[in-house]
């Protein structure tokens, strides 16, 4: 496991934020005027993961409306993905719903992409339906996905369990 650390996005990370789009989403990428404008957007929450030589390895982010927070991306660069940073990322987001006191998450992820799909169910999100050819790029559709409310018993019990179980692995690689 590599050290890294999260903190909020800033207009400066763009640069290098664009390298993980265009390598995570081909030539279907948000252009840099949109991360400017979700970055000064009250509504948005944007992180990034920076590796202990300070270069910006993933990102994620949400929209809060009302007590609803929207996942709008994550993405980890393909060097480093399968090492829990969209977990680690997606708990922040998480924990950040509870500071601005939101209720649910909801999200759309590719119907084709499982392993981003096994990480929501583990964390409690619920596919809810599709929405039929979402994505531009090839049609394909998106499953429309939602958690419970995140303020129940079960869902914080859960949470708390996660986290202190990725926690535990963490230290064990760093060891």
């Amino acid at each position: 496991m590599i050290d890294f650390k999260i903190r909020k996005m800033q207009v400066k990370d763009i640069e290098q934020i664009m390298e993980i789009e265009s390598v995570s989403y081909g030539e279907f990428f948000w252009p840099p005027e949109a991360f400017v404008t979700e970055i000064e957007s009250d509504l948005a929450h944007y992180f990034v993961v920076m590796n202990d030589s300070g270069k910006i390895i993933a990102y994620a982010g949400f929209w809060l409306i009302f007590d609803e927070a929207h996942i709008t991306t994550i993405a980890v660069h393909p060097e480093f993905r399968r090492q829990g940073l969209g977990e680690k990322l997606l708990q922040k987001m998480i924990e950040t719903g509870y500071e601005k006191s939101a209720k649910w998450f909801t999200l759309e992820v590719r119907a084709s992409n499982l392993a981003a799909q096994n990480m929501y169910f583990k964390y409690n999100f619920r596919s809810l339906g599709l929405r039929k050819k979402y994505y531009q790029d090839n049609d394909e559709d998106a499953m429309i996905m939602w958690t419970e409310n995140i303020w129940s018993s079960s869902f914080r019990e859960s949470f708390e369990k996660l986290k202190s179980e990725q926690n535990e692995r963490n230290a064990a690689h760093n060891c």
